[in-house]
């Protein structure tokens, strides 16, 4: 038996981080991945090639050249899968190197294998060869991630009918492609495939796109993805999926049938725990199929540590990180990292890009919070009209009797990047009057805060201050 201060299980981004964070402070770390590569679905089948893709999507449609220059640019003539996958296909080989380079460096020890637990602090790896290994660990962080459902009612062929993993693994671009569900992943991918000329239709049982989403911003998500041609269909609960001669067919419960070349159900993810054997480290799984954890990401054996999808909401690789951080810290007792920020930012990587951090209108409302908004539009500022952006908006929300920013959100161009400058002043208790009182290099589209303040005190006061 290998004695190890710490064994984590799977090497995404919850696993690498928290496996990276014990080692750089001296502490003996095994990590325990199944798969053949590392770097979990973030790298290989989520995160990194879903937005690898959206760039090779805008580069091949020319749609950012179509703002720039006015110019209705086509889809390249006779664009194969294999060209639009070689970007992602280098992009995600870079990530695993960089991923196997980091875990090296830090001198964690790697066992490729199964993991499954033998008591609450020993895990048995069963290899290729089906030799079994024991780790023991004072220890263990659970980091498997999670995989796409899929209905046992659906027949998944990964030709005609695919999830959000096997679509990756498409051998043509379709003619045209239904896409069930419109959360992140299928708002995101409805908007690649329709920027690359393939007819799109998004169904979804829910009243609009991404209702967590502030309603003007997902109003707006919408236009934008009906300019470039998609079709919705809300409010529609799909009965069946069938195979025809055209490709495939759904039956809504309207009675309603869209037939399509392809189809792609993103009807959300579970966590991966097939095969752990929980129930020997004295574990159980919440209603929702999720390992339960306390804000320090401990599960109810103190000893097992549990981080990223596996835990459920939020889901994201950004947030993921930084549990398997925390986990580790607080763990080990580091005077290092010991919590996650409060406000946490959301990146959607649809065209174009949405972020967002904080209350919106509506949850204002729900709360009672006395609310005012600011806007700044991407078409009055003159980066985006140099990049051609003249629909995004940037839109702070802050408290009335005190002017404290309390949620930002944005639709456009670099909007993932723009949020950050908004949550740190949301995560501090700042006022909009930061952004109006920081010097801001120009032509930025960071601007875009400091005219949507002015904006701000404008509605405050009940009248448009112009100033610039």
């Amino acid at each position: 038996m290998d004695r190890y201060d710490l064994v984590v299980i799977g090497s995404g981004p919850a696993g690498e981080k928290g496996a990276t964070q014990a080692a750089y402070f001296g502490k003996r770390v095994a990590l325990v991945e199944r798969g053949s590569v590392p770097g979990g679905t973030c790298i290989n089948t989520g995160t990194i090639p879903s937005k690898s893709l959206r760039e090779s999507a805008l580069y091949f449609s020319g749609l950012r050249q179509r703002g720039l220059y006015g110019i209705d640019y086509s889809l390249r003539e006779g664009l194969s899968v294999r060209d639009f996958m070689h970007r992602k296909d280098v992009v995600v080989e870079l990530e695993r190197m960089k991923v196997a380079e980091n875990l090296a460096a830090h001198e964690v020890d790697v066992f490729q294998g199964t993991g499954e637990f033998v008591d609450p602090h020993t895990v048995k790896v069963k290899d290729a060869e089906g030799r079994d290994r024991l780790l023991r660990g004072d220890y263990i962080l659970i980091a498997t991630g999670s995989r796409p459902h899929r209905p046992a009612e659906v027949q998944f062929d990964d030709k005609f009918i695919f999830d959000s993993d096997s679509i990756l693994e498409m051998d043509r671009i379709p003619k045209s492609l239904v896409v069930v569900g419109g959360g992140v992943i299928g708002s995101e991918y409805a908007s690649i495939f329709a920027a690359l000329g393939v007819r799109v239709a998004l169904v979804d049982t829910r009243e609009r796109l991404l209702p967590f989403l502030d309603t003007e911003l997902s109003s707006r998500l919408r236009e934008r993805l009906t300019d470039l041609g998609v079709e919705f269909f809300f409010r529609e609960p799909v009965v069946r999926v069938e195979r025809n001669a055209a490709g495939v067919r759904l039956t809504l419960q309207s009675g309603k049938t869209v037939e399509m070349e392809a189809a792609l159900l993103t009807m959300g993810r579970r966590g991966v725990v097939d095969g752990l054997s929980l129930e020997k480290a004295q574990l159980t799984l919440n209603d929702h199929g999720y390992i339960e954890v306390n804000e320090f990401y401990q599960t109810e054996v103190p000893s097992i540590l549990a981080a990223g999808d596996v835990i459920g909401f939020p889901g994201l690789a950004s947030t993921s990180m930084e549990q398997g951080r925390v986990a580790i810290c607080h763990a080990f007792k580091f005077q290092y990292k010991q919590r996650l920020a409060s406000m946490l930012p959301l990146g959607i990587y649809t065209i174009p890009e949405i972020s967002a951090v904080g209350e919106t209108e509506e949850s204002c409302h729900a709360k009672q919070i006395n609310y005012e908004v600011g806007r700044a539009h991407y078409s009055n500022n003159v980066r985006g009209v140099i990049a051609g952006e003249a629909r995004g908006i940037l839109k702070l929300v802050f408290r009335r009797d005190d002017r404290w920013l309390i949620g930002v959100h944005i639709i456009g161009e670099n909007a993932t990047e723009l949020i950050h400058l908004g949550a740190l002043v949301v995560e501090s208790g700042g006022k909009i009057d930061a952004f109006i009182d920081m010097v801001l290099n120009y032509p930025t589209f960071s601007e875009l805060y400091k005219y949507a303040a002015y904006d701000g005190l404008g509605n405050l006061a009940g009248h448009k201050v112009r100033e610039g």
